[in-house]
């Protein structure tokens, strides 16, 4: 795990009121996945809504969602925060990051560039899931 991008990934995109408690989450192993779960049902509570941008439907394939984040300036690599435990923590090459978050139910935040563009993909609770860019 990378805690400098991580940090940087919390303090630029998630809301000032609960910052330090998600560092602290992600920064134990025992907690990490608690502030992965905090992107479930409350993502809007947790990170900055100005900076969501929803990506809309159809928006399940993965090459069209790279082309996405390829136009907002994402490079070929990124890190990944995911309850995928196959990407969490990782450097990947974006189109494999992004395959391995889209359908796979959970949230995942695949920063493409730090504390500039995310991809987020939140919990499929019915249907397909809300996906979004947060862009700075």
């Amino acid at each position: 795990m990378n805690k400098e991008i991580e940090e940087i990934i919390v303090k630029s995109f998630f809301n000032k009121r609960i910052r330090q408690r998600v560092l602290f989450e992600l920064s134990t192993q025992n907690k990490r996945r608690h502030a992965l779960h905090r992107l479930c049902h409350n993502y809007f509570e947790t990170l900055r809504n100005e900076y969501m941008i929803e990506i809309p439907k159809p928006n399940s394939d993965p090459q069209e969602i790279v082309k996405i984040m390829k136009k907002y300036g994402a490079e070929d690599s990124c890190y990944s925060i995911s309850l995928n435990e196959d990407i969490d923590g990782k450097e990947l090459p974006l189109l494999t990051a992004i395959e391995e978050a889209v359908g796979y139910g959970m949230p995942s935040i695949v920063s493409c560039i730090p504390g500039k563009l995310v991809y987020f993909e939140t919990e499929l609770v019915s249907g397909s899931p809300p996906r979004f860019i947060l862009k700075r």
